[in-house]
């Protein structure tokens, strides 16, 4: 599989017998459907998401990509809970695709994400 952004390869990591892919180059990471979710309530599942918040943020620009397993459009979409993160999601296999250092933050909500979702533009 090559990643939605970059086009370069993604390798599987697993974490408590859950699966991802992530970008060899972007730190990106492809969750099949539900393993974002799942993976979210696990302890120490953060460790998967090894990319630059920095980075991340470059990529997070690129919002034209198609899925890499179905290549359909992919859909830029916001945690109710999170505005501040936008990640992409498939509407026909229901895969997500977050940028380095998003899932990490997803994970955990802290006062400082508060200020953040506040200072975040519309």
């Amino acid at each position: 599989m090559n990643c939605p952004k970059c086009s370069s390869e993604m390798i599987s990591v697993n974490f408590d017998g859950i699966e991802v892919d992530r970008c060899t180059k972007c730190r990106g990471i492809w969750f099949d459907m539900l393993e974002a979710i799942r993976l979210k309530e696990r302890d120490g599942s953060e460790i998967i998401d090894t990319g630059e918040p920095r980075i991340g943020e470059q990529y997070n620009k690129i919002d034209h990509i198609n899925c890499p397993v179905c290549d359909e459009p992919l859909l830029r979409m916001v945690d109710a809970k999170h505005p501040h993160i936008w990640y992409e999601e498939c509407s026909l296999c229901h895969g997500t695709f977050f940028d380095a250092g998003e899932f990490k933050d997803f994970k955990d909500r802290q006062w400082s994400e508060f200020i953040k979702d506040l200072m975040t533009k519309k």
